[in-house]
């Protein structure tokens, strides 16, 4: 089928905007012909990622609600929702998308309501355990709903439901790259063990400050460590680095490109339990420690981390506790091969294979319903 016309909303972070580009891709590999349109918010991540993946999007003025939700400044947040709408309506009339989808994030709450108005189908995509407002609103109005873990009946009418996991990043799972070729690109010995800590792809204040708490131990450990940092704190980091010294066996960055090399080069990764980052450790079945983010809605990542804890996919360490607990935890789970090949192989047995493509295949069957 020819001209196909789709319309993909959400963003805000990496977490909503991999998932929302990977699902666009393997639309276009089932249907090249296939019209795709992102809505997400102004200033946003998005803005640069979704057109550096090869797709145009339009920004809207949206914002989220300032907690506690009875604060004055929301009813700024309230107008700027229904010009967001405005805005979405129009687009979505002049686009005329056969299928609206929506990631997650703030657009896609102000996306999605006007397409049911418009009544276009509806498809939403939820990558927690635990499912935010936006996504529990936005199912009475969904056709399909795309989980990642089991047991959503408790958010979602159950007849809508479908299993699929959550989309990576493309070229995670490169089978040519090799270990030592991944250590080298960071100045890595391949024989040594090595850490990864990543805090999202805007940095995690928490974790960074563990490290910083934490430089002596890690100087004096035979251990190697590449410490995505965050644009946000790379700064700062660079000058309590210059001031307290560097240790020589910790390579780091404030983004990483190129994720799969630094998976590659990693026995143990320490990274935030968002969803994303979640299906990625576990289809790659990366041991991992999970510190959850606080600052998230319904604290879901801590519901995302306990997920693997229960089957002992991962181990967790709570973001108040980080800072004393965090890398000596790390530094001996990472001499212990056992734990680490258990932590692995549990990892990957909760892996979810052509999510991607699994949610794409829904997509399309909604758009040709008509």
């Amino acid at each position: 089928m020819d001209n196909l016309r789709i319309v993909i909303s959400g963003g805000g972070t990496g977490g909503h905007i991999f998932p929302a580009v990977s699902i666009a891709n393997a639309i276009r590999e089932l249907e090249p012909k296939t019209k795709i349109l992102f809505i997400g918010a102004k200033g946003r991540m998005e803005m640069q990622r979704v057109p550096a993946a090869g797709y145009e999007i339009v920004g809207l003025p949206i914002r989220g609600l300032i907690r506690p939700l009875w604060k004055p400044a929301n009813i700024g947040v309230v107008i700027d929702f229904l010009k967001s709408k405005r805005l979405a309506k129009k687009t979505l009339r002049e686009f005329r998308p056969d299928v609206a989808v929506g990631v997650g994030g703030y657009a896609s709450s102000a996306t999605l309501n006007a397409a049911h108005e418009l009544g276009i189908p509806c498809l939403i995509q939820e990558q927690n355990s635990y499912a935010g407002l936006t996504n529990k609103t936005l199912a009475r109005k969904a056709q399909k709903i795309c989980v990642a873990y089991e047991g959503m009946e408790r958010f979602f009418p159950k007849d809508r439901i479908i299993l699929t996991g959550n989309p990576v990043r493309q070229g995670l799972l490169d089978p040519t790259l090799t270990k030592t070729e991944s250590s080298a690109i960071f100045g890595l010995e391949p024989d040594l063990p090595t850490i990864l800590i990543i805090g999202g792809s805007l940095g995690a204040r928490t974790m960074n400050e563990s490290v910083l708490g934490n430089l002596d131990a890690i100087a004096k450990s035979n251990i190697q460590f590449i410490w995505q940092t965050g644009g946000y704190y790379y700064k700062t980091i660079q000058d309590e680095l210059a001031k307290k010294g560097k240790p020589e066996n910790l390579y780091v960055t404030d983004f990483i490109a190129r994720m799969d090399q630094a998976y590659k080069a990693a026995d143990l990764v320490i990274s935030r339990a968002g969803a994303s980052s979640i299906s990625e450790l576990c289809l790659l079945g990366k041991p991992s420690i999970l510190v959850p983010s606080p600052n998230v809605a319904e604290d879901h990542q801590t519901c995302n981390a306990m997920a693997l804890v229960n089957k002992e996919a991962a181990l967790m360490v709570r973001d108040a506790d980080a800072c004393k607990q965090l890398i000596p935890l790390a530094l001996d789970v990472v001499g212990n091969k056992e734990r680490l090949k258990t932590l692995g192989e549990n990892a990957y047995k909760m892996a979810y294979k052509d999510s991607a493509k699994i949610i794409a295949e829904e997509v399309l069957k909604l758009a040709k319903k008509d």
